[in-house]
């Protein structure tokens, strides 16, 4: 469908926006932009940022629980990530015949530029920032946007803009069925979001459509549910393999990058194996879409590690002190511990809990059998945690867990916040959480 069939046919049709977020006001701000009027609906009374939305330009803004009969006398619903496809007053419009999709599915009946996709349960922000500036140091205009931040449908307007690398989340991918790109990934799949899909298979089902219209999908080839089930062509990386992989050299070890060595693993930024996986995954997506091996090497040299993710907050006195407030789910608190326990000395210290989303708390139990020797738990799951390994110390805040972990730690071991949980039982965000473990360490500690 081109640009112009789209704008005539969205003049047409009756539209409205479901979810005020970031993508709900972008999804505005673009039907606006093409003459659309579409009426507008949130499940809060009062959503952040609706104050910005001049009434007269708009056919109606309804607050509250979902009108159902007023959905279903839509010709287009365009749905937040936030609200599961599946809420009854949604499936009564679809079932009138009502058509349902999200704002990264209209922007890829408009976008015409080169599309990078990545997706996973731990890492996407990451490879995405890390590809984006690959493509930029190769002098290639780049732009990262998606569920790191930066609506599609605001990227879209940006014209000085020659790649688009996109974080898509499975709640995004749910509504998504003609996303065109040069290459796209799933980095890993892990148990996340079981408080919305019915099962593991569900959750990976969703991932899976990003290979959907890919010229290119990377997968990982230690994890089975990343393997594409139909793409025009495939590569699978891992760290023991030959041509995406480890290679030694003179003793050191060096990324290997399409068969040739790129640089020392020394020399990257960023640490631990499962950033190593992230950084090979960067260097395929990103040589598809036309970077360079030097402007590989540059990015990987000088790239900032992504705030909550694994981030150093201090080394004092020989502890060090990791802020890994991002991960949210099991997956990414075993990747952390996997890839940075070979570089701890003495004692891996961690604190955990929060919100477990659903999932199965005791697939952390082998782990931290084997490689955590003191846990502390705080949260709605830490109990569920706690019970997982003997010694453990359960605290009411993080200030606590702080002052718990101060009094354990000696030189050479590393305290590591990586909760396995989602932070929203007793902060705003993750971001919240690992500003306050940064404040209380600091506090303590400096």
């Amino acid at each position: 469908m081109t640009q112009r069939a789209t704008m005539h046919s969205l003049a047409k049709k009756r539209i409205a926006v479901v979810g005020l977020g970031l993508s709900g006001l972008a999804t505005v701000r673009f039907l606006l932009s093409l003459g659309v009027k579409p009426v507008l609906m949130d499940s809060r009374s009062k959503p952040s940022g609706i104050e910005h939305i001049a009434t007269e330009k708009v056919d109606g803004i309804y607050l509250g629980e979902l009108d159902a009969n007023r959905l279903a006398k839509m010709d287009m619903i365009i749905v937040s990530p936030g609200l599961s496809p599946s809420h009854p007053a949604l499936r009564f419009a679809v079932a009138q015949g009502v058509e349902l999709l999200g704002d990264v599915e209209l922007f890829a009946r408009f976008n015409s530029k080169p599309v990078i996709a990545i997706t996973g349960s731990n890492g996407k922000s990451t490879v995405t920032m890390l590809v984006e500036a690959m493509l930029k140091s190769s002098g290639i205009k780049a732009l990262a946007a998606g569920n790191i931040g930066l609506p599609v449908l605001d990227a879209i307007a940006q014209t000085d803009t020659e790649v688009l690398v996109l974080e898509l989340s499975s709640f995004q991918l749910d509504t998504t069925s003609s996303l065109h790109s040069v290459a796209s990934t799933i980095l890993n799949i892990s148990a996340d979001h079981l408080d919305r899909y019915r099962d593991m298979n569900a959750y990976a089902a969703s991932k899976q459509r990003v290979y959907q219209h890919t010229q290119l999908a990377v997968f990982n080839l230690d994890d089975s549910a990343t393997e594409p089930q139909q793409a025009e062509q495939t590569l699978g990386i891992k760290l023991a393999d030959s041509a995406y992989g480890i290679t030694l050299i003179d003793a050191n070890r060096w990324l290997q990058v399409a068969g040739e060595p790129l640089l020392p693993v020394a020399d990257m930024t960023l640490f631990g194996a499962h950033n190593e996986f992230n950084a090979l995954v960067a260097c395929a997506l990103a040589l598809a879409a036309g970077a360079s091996r030097e402007g590989l090497i540059t990015a990987l040299k000088h790239f900032v590690a992504l705030a909550h993710r694994c981030s150093l907050v201090t080394n004092s006195k020989g502890i060090r002190w990791i802020n890994d407030s991002k991960a949210t789910n099991i997956g990414a608190t075993q990747a952390a511990i996997a890839g940075l326990r070979p570089a701890v000395s003495g004692k891996l210290i961690l604190i955990a809990g929060g919100d477990a989303k659903g999932a199965d708390v005791s697939e952390l139990g082998p782990v931290l059998q084997q490689d955590v020797q003191q846990l502390i738990t705080l949260g709605q799951d830490g109990p569920a945690i706690a019970a997982l390994k003997q010694g453990s110390i359960q605290v009411k805040t993080l200030a606590e867990a702080v002052k718990v972990a101060a009094k354990l730690a000696m030189p050479g071991d590393m305290v590591l916040l990586s909760p396995a949980c989602a932070s929203l039982d007793m902060f705003k965000s993750y971001a919240e959480r690992g500003e306050q473990f940064a404040a209380a360490v600091k506090a303590e500690v400096l």
